[in-house]
């Protein structure tokens, strides 16, 4: 597959950009080459626009998901064929509304993210997968679908960056590059302006900071008054001893891991209550809704371009897997939500957040074989094709009754998506439509020095899991 020649398809280094502020000034914002060439071995931006130098204070650093609309710019959405054939935004998305008022904040650069938002692992098969800070030899993925945000915040070429999360497309990124990320009440921040996948049940916008501190800004410049909601927060429970924690263990965590987060649960000084079977049970059933409705809204959202031939063999795989699961699922799944939301409401009566890890392993290895196995993929799209798409639906080889990896490579995806898919402790989040914060903690693991924990809490408790979020940072050994 070509590679893009220079920082990106439709803006090209050297261009001077000419963007209003909240007072009207004018700003000039020069394009500078990006990595994502060729030659390059950084792929974290699509485009970056350097801060202003000698400036007091520094300005705070915002990058910004290419799926989010910035007026005057293509959102590509991680695609080739968007880039080169999608027109300039009109309008900023609904979510830059607080930043343009706030001269302050330099917006750095749109950055890079897995195609479509639909791939797991944050692989960019056109623009270059950016780098996990913590990959060294193991070459481990960025995560994705927001690769780029966590990226740009890890490295501290964003201070802080806005991703989306449709199914923990914050949180991954966040847990693999050891960065706080924070997703959203779905319906908290407006979605007008962002690329979708489904904007009905799952899509929210959120920030991606290296710190507490940082997510808790990058929340200001998305919900008006959030500051002083979360100076509120933590005056009220300035230590863990009267937070109430349910501790949620899941099947198949490495148990280093859930070491880890008991062990920052203690430290933090939470009531830790075990939760039971029977929530385990129902959190393993709202995964597989969750993943139903997300699998199958990509079919809706995005099955016009199965047939473009800048589309990458990857996010065709997983589109056409969407189409098993609209016919198989997707109903039963919506119709069983509202369960789901009772029986997180039922929890919440006894506890004030829920704990788990982010991902169940350490994040998993880029195979070399990567390439042979985009080309296989590559081969089944183009015989399908030929596949009437409609009878295709109709048509696939089995209900996908779940997403075991030998169905994904059958459909052609590479098993490392669907590996990831099996990791992830967070669509079932985005299906009840809470928040939930994702955040490093340490861990003893011979080179991975970091891995997750996950808080849930309540709709609209951002502020709070922020807040315990704080104790369970300064309690870092």
């Amino acid at each position: 597959m070509t590679a893009p020649r220079h920082s990106s398809p439709w803006i090209l280094p050297g261009l001077t950009l000419f963007l209003v502020s909240a007072n009207g000034c004018s700003l000039l914002h020069k394009v500078v080459a990006v990595p994502g060439g060729p030659k390059a071995h950084d792929h974290t931006f699509i485009a970056y626009w350097p801060p202003p130098e000698n400036v007091s204070p520094p300005p705070l650093k915002l990058a910004i998901k290419d799926n989010i609309d910035m007026k005057g710019l293509v959102t590509s959405a991680g695609s080739e064929y968007l880039s080169k054939h999608r027109p300039p935004a009109t309008h900023d998305a609904a979510c830059l509304s607080i930043v343009r008022q706030h001269p302050e904040v330099a917006i750095v650069g749109k950055v890079n993210m897995s195609e479509f938002a639909v791939s797991p692992s944050g692989i960019n098969d056109y623009f270059g997968t950016p780098k996990n800070p913590y990959s060294g030899w193991r070459h481990m993925i960025p995560g994705g679908s927001s690769c780029g945000s966590a990226s740009a915040v890890a490295t501290g070429k964003a201070d802080v960056a806005f991703g989306t999360d449709t199914a923990g497309s914050i949180r991954v990124p966040a847990a693999c590059c050891g960065v706080v990320g924070l997703k959203t009440t779905f319906g908290l921040v407006p979605l007008g302006g962002v690329f979708p996948i489904d904007a009905h049940y799952l899509d929210t916008v959120g920030p991606l900071a290296r710190d507490i501190a940082g997510a808790a800004q990058g929340m200001d410049l998305l919900q008006k008054g959030f500051a002083t909601r979360y100076a509120s927060a933590v005056a009220a429970r300035p230590s863990g001893q009267a937070i109430k924690i349910g501790r949620l263990k899941l099947r198949g965590t490495d148990h280093q891991i859930d070491q880890a987060v008991d062990e920052a649960l203690t430290r933090a000084q939470f009531q830790v209550i075990p939760l039971g079977d029977d929530l385990t049970a129902k959190w393993e059933q709202a995964k597989k809704d969750g993943t139903s409705i997300a699998g199958a809204s990509a079919w809706l959202s995005d099955s016009q371009y199965l047939r473009k031939v800048e589309v990458s063999s990857r996010a065709k795989s997983i589109i056409f897997l969407g189409a098993g699961l609209y016919t198989t699922q997707y109903r039963q799944a919506v119709a069983r939500r509202d369960d789901w939301q009772r029986t997180l409401r039922a929890i919440f009566q006894q506890v004030d957040f829920i704990a788990l890890p982010t991902l169940q392993s350490v994040p998993p290895r880029i195979s070399p074989s990567l390439k042979i196995d985009l080309y296989r993929a590559q081969a089944r799209v183009d015989n399908w094709q030929n596949v009437d798409l409609l009878n295709f639906t109709e048509s696939l080889v089995a209900p996908v009754k779940s997403i075991p990896v030998a169905t994904l490579q059958i459909l052609g995806i590479d098993a490392l998506e669907a590996k990831v898919l099996k990791l992830q402790n967070t669509v079932a989040v985005n299906y009840a439509g809470n928040p939930a914060l994702a955040i490093p903690i340490p861990l003893h693991h011979v080179g991975v020095p970091v891995t997750s924990l996950q808080l849930i809490g309540r709709p609209n408790s951002e502020a709070e899991l922020l807040a315990a979020g704080r104790l369970i940072e300064a309690t870092k050994p």
